[in-house]
């Protein structure tokens, strides 16, 4: 296997776009949006269970539109459909920068949700996983980076903008990022490789020596198993980010202390996504999957408990743990066991059910909130949701390596 470096040098020019794709997508994920709840509610005049319900609207709408947009990674070149991906995004942006009528509210978040959570990282991970076979770990490890970046900077670089000039400018700005960014997408994969073209002749094969298509993955033992993994953790962990400015409030502390310390969470979901793609790369994918979910368990009992910010910091450290394992695990096990030739449309059910998730679960959180149920009774509950979804995987997955060896 060749040296980090070596590998860096060599794949740059393909690895780059998939970070940038990465980070760009902060533009319509939770714990961004999350930092204009407070304004967003106060602008239209909603309660919690509304808001929630209209993200839960626009996020699940996007969800079933995955289901055939998230196939075209099968198909059209990346460095044609990231940038179209990226400019509905700043048309999005847009849209929520000048929004006055509340009916339309549910339509710009969907917009948001679909190009930015669900088609960005998507056509990022596929990528990656079909450009990369030996070296597919650290590909999606090295991806990931760039949201993690965004993931660090861009909540507290949020709320510190935020004092000092109007939010919907804040928008404008993101606007005419996602805008100048995607010309330098396309010049970068000039020479990219043709995805149908890899699809059909460059392909690696999963169990027993084929390749599987998505109706025939969608009902085997081990994907089923994995279904609530895939939404439990988008889920709960948007619910966190979501209701990012009621927890501070609710525990009595500043909204910039509390996004304080999320930069330690990503530092340490750098750290978690490296050693995952390290791990991949030598055990194999379908071994760690069934145990990536436990660092979630102990760090949402922490938050439901937490009587200071710095308890919060540790429990969001452990968020990153776990977070390293969703970024890397999930397209290396359907790549792992069901091969690359339809990876696109395997992973587009997958994105489809994790979109869902983020959807049902401010949805249910905001309504939860409305009707008296504390929040830390709620976190306390996610954890133990996590446990389950854990233990899920465990004898699928290891039937299914069996058959995997033979």
């Amino acid at each position: 296997m060749i040296s980090t470096g070596t590998f860096l040098r060599q794949n740059g020019r393909y690895l780059l776009p998939g970070a940038m794709l990465m980070f760009l997508s902060c533009f319509g994920q939770t714990f961004f949006i999350g930092t204009f709840a407070a304004d967003i509610r106060a602008s239209f005049e909603l309660s919690h269970s509304q808001w929630g319900a209209i993200y839960m609207l626009g996020t699940g709408t996007s969800a079933l539109l995955m289901l055939w947009a998230g196939t075209l990674a099968d198909h059209v070149r990346v460095r044609i459909l990231g940038p179209i991906m990226l400019i509905c995004l700043a048309g999005a942006c847009v849209a929520l920068a000048f929004l006055s009528w509340v009916w339309a509210l549910p339509f710009v978040i969907l917009a948001l949700r679909f190009t930015a959570q669900g088609m960005l990282p998507h056509i990022s991970a596929v990528a990656m996983a079909r450009w990369f076979a030996v070296s597919r770990g650290r590909a999606l490890a090295f991806a990931t980076m760039g949201f993690m970046l965004a993931e660090a900077t861009m909540p507290i670089t949020v709320v510190w903008l935020k004092s000092r000039m109007d939010w919907h400018l804040i928008w404008v700005t993101a606007a005419c990022f996602c805008l100048l960014m995607a010309p330098v997408i396309y010049v970068l994969l000039r020479q990219e490789r043709d995805p149908q073209h890899i699809a059909t002749e460059h392909s690696t094969l999963g169990m027993d020596c084929r390749s599987w298509t998505r109706w025939e993955a969608i009902r085997h033992p081990v994907f089923l198993s994995a279904i609530p993994a895939m939404m439990v953790f988008p889920a709960f962990s948007t619910v966190f980010f979501f209701q990012q400015t009621y927890f501070a409030e609710i525990k009595g502390w500043s909204h910039l202390a509390l996004v304080s310390v999320f930069p330690l969470g990503t530092l340490s979901f750098a750290l978690s996504t490296l050693t995952f793609g390290w791990l991949i790369d030598r055990v194999g994918a379908s071994r760690l999957m069934p145990f990536y979910l436990l660092p979630l368990v102990a760090a949402f009992a922490l938050h439901a408990w937490a009587p200071s910010v710095g308890w919060v910091a540790f429990g969001v450290v452990l968020m990153g743990l776990a977070g390293g394992g969703q970024a890397t695990l999930p397209a290396s096990v359907w790549s792992e066991f069901f091969g690359t030739q339809h990876l696109g449309a395997i992973k587009a059910t997958v994105a489809a059910f994790a979109v869902l998730g983020s959807a049902l679960g401010p949805g249910l959180s905001g309504w939860m909130i409305d009707s008296g149920v504390l929040y830390e009774t709620q976190l306390a509950a996610f954890a133990i949701c996590f446990a389950f979804a854990s233990a899920t995987m465990v004898i699928p997955f290891a039937r299914a390596r069996r058959s995997l060896a033979a």
